[in-house]
């Protein structure tokens, strides 16, 4: 029971803190980024099926609190709790592994966990909507595809933050630590002057964000892209910066497209620069049991242990 509550308080935190964030266009509500399928998938993975309670309970009280419970509230939570499970099942069917230490593993993320798996919530969401006169059918594409990808980047950004997490441990002192400051004072001063900026210069984003994935791969990588995607979506939502003077519609697409390409490019290559890191030990490990066996054997021939020679002497 304490495990279910927990979660579903993580699920409706992360809800409220998403929706905080919506974006208007064409009339509907749109959310960039939902942080509630990222956790709700985290907890899948980290705790097994016994989290499915937890995440129904969330996703209902998420509902809950932006409309009177009814059939497309019963519609939106069976969606919500079904593709997160969908994604489990998918991830575990090619062999996901948590520390996404593989590249196999972060395009399995993105594109069974995250692409494939939230067209159910989207589509379900959605179809109940237009089932029950809630939603005109000239916007069905429009949300349906704002939806889409809000579900996916909540997985693609925010499921690999919480396995970070969970498995996290304090480094030794290391001259790092100061390449890790200097980074962080950069993203947290260029990141918003580049996004608020009257010229368009988001692309310069991604210098900072493939540094902080090749020095400190997930651990520097996924930060860095949460960081400058709920930048962008506040400049977004006070139409400033690089997204003034647009559309709404615009808006929305831009938002999508940017974060999207954060998420991917923070999450790929980190996987790609660990998968590296990880063959390069495994090689070092290896040679280094090769030279320990070769000097145990020469250390146990005839000539060190003082055997007999040809003469018997």
């Amino acid at each position: 029971m304490c495990e279910t509550l927990l979660v579903a308080a993580c699920y409706y935190g992360a809800g409220r803190l998403g929706l905080s964030q919506q974006l208007v266009a064409d009339g509907a509500v749109v959310t960039p980024v939902y942080p509630p399928t990222g956790v709700a998938l985290a907890c899948l993975l980290l705790f097994g099926v016994r989290c499915l309670p937890g995440i129904a309970v969330g996703a209902l009280l998420v509902v809950a609190s932006l409309t009177a419970p009814g059939l497309s509230a019963v519609g939106v939570v069976i969606g919500n709790t079904a593709a997160p499970l969908c994604a489990l099942l998918l991830l575990r069917a090619v062999g996901f592994r948590v520390s996404l230490s593989r590249l196999r593993d972060g395009l399995a993320l993105v594109f069974l966990g995250a692409l494939t798996a939230m067209l159910i919530s989207s589509g379900a969401g959605v179809g109940i909507l237009v089932l029950t006169d809630k939603l005109a059918t000239d916007d069905v594409w429009l949300v349906w595809l704002a939806w889409w990808v809000g579900d996916a980047m909540g997985v693609v950004i925010v499921t690999p933050l919480l396995l970070l997490l969970h498995r996290a441990r304090l480094p030794p002192p290391s001259g790092r630590w100061g390449e890790a400051a200097g980074l962080t004072l950069v993203v947290c001063v260029l990141v918003p002057l580049v996004t608020y900026s009257s010229v368009s210069v988001l692309f310069l984003v991604f210098p900072i964000l493939i540094w902080a994935a090749l020095r400190f791969q997930l651990a520097g990588g996924m930060p860095c892209a949460l960081f400058a995607s709920v930048v962008a979506t506040v400049a977004a939502r006070d139409e400033a910066g690089s997204f003034g003077r647009l559309t709404d519609v615009e808006t929305m697409m831009k938002l999508q497209a940017f974060n999207g390409t954060l998420g991917l490019t923070a999450l790929l290559l980190s996987a790609v620069i660990s998968e590296q890191l990880n063959t390069r030990r495994s090689v070092e490990r290896a040679c280094h049991e090769l030279v320990e066996a070769l000097q145990h054997l020469n250390a146990g021939g005839p000539g060190s242990t003082g055997a007999p020679g040809r003469d018997g002497r």
